[in-house]
């Protein structure tokens, strides 16, 4: 996706898709049986799968879009059919996403066999009907993989990112933000907390990041307060998948660091950020 020659149309069509597949705010409000609560349950859980069966993470985030626009557009879904959504999500991002896809009684198996294959293979043809087979909407990995080599952000910097997206896609008032601008806010946040030992502006958010992410820091803000605050929480949070991942060694303890919890972070959720 990072080929030059066709990197801005690539990104430039990405843009356009968000637009095409945008989540509305409050979009649960419609349903009856199915609140943001439940919303949350079902992700961390999500969440907990990608990482026991080391799947890509991009089929997590691709579970996750699958399911909010599905429940976006289907408001009577019950709510004994939550999880058979979210299940079927993932495996239909597995087999888009993975080279060597979990077989569907893998899906089966961690349903403890609260649903069968014939309700999974239903509940698919049920899902990409409804989403028009239109299944690749842009994630915000994508768009952070671009910003990242943009900022020319070490490691430690894309890896604190990558974290803040995971977090923002358990929290449902962060949902109907677009991919590209969680991405950017996430980076905001990295970059502030971990600054560039090789930066020679005075300036977290650069032109170049301006330029690339199309957003200013002013725009961002609102993203930056609610990303931050939700990050800030985790330790406190009644799901914790997302949180115990990222304090393996894999991850290099990157959610219990401290600069989490310091007065950065304050500083941030109240809105005091700077360009």
């Amino acid at each position: 996706m990072l080929v030059s020659e066709y990197v801005n149309d690539i990104y430039d069509y990405l843009n356009s898709l968000e637009e095409i597949f945008a989540i509305r705010e409050n979009f649960l409000d419609s349903h009856k049986q199915i609140n943001h609560k439940m919303r949350t349950i079902l992700i961390d859980w999500i969440n907990e799968v990608q990482y026991q069966y080391k799947l890509e993470i991009d089929t997590y985030h691709m579970t996750v879009s699958i399911i909010d626009r599905y429940l976006q557009l289907v408001v009577d879904t019950p709510k004994k059919e939550l999880q058979l959504v979210g299940v079927t999500a993932m495996f239909i991002a597995s087999k888009y996403e993975e080279l060597f896809p979990p077989d569907i009684d893998d899906f089966v198996y961690i349903t403890d066999d609260t649903y069968k294959k014939k309700q999974i293979l239903d509940m698919e043809k049920q899902i990409v009907k409804v989403l028009d087979f239109h299944l690749g909407k842009p994630l915000p990995t994508h768009f952070l993989r671009r910003y990242s080599k943009a900022a020319k952000a070490a490691d430690k910097n894309h890896l604190c990112a990558k974290y803040l997206i995971e977090m923002a896609s358990i929290d449902y008032s962060t949902a109907h933000y677009k991919p590209s601008e969680i991405a950017a806010a996430a980076l905001y946040i990295s970059l502030t907390l971990f600054p560039l030992a090789n930066n020679t502006e005075p300036k977290v958010w650069t032109k170049t990041l301006e330029h690339y992410t199309h957003y200013t820091v002013q725009h961002m803000t609102p993203i930056i307060q609610r990303l931050a605050k939700v990050v800030k929480n985790a330790p406190n949070m009644k799901v914790h998948a997302v949180y115990n991942k990222y304090q393996s060694s894999k991850f290099e303890r990157i959610s219990v660091h401290p600069e989490f919890q310091g007065p950065v972070m304050d500083k941030l959720i109240d809105g005091e950020v700077s360009p």
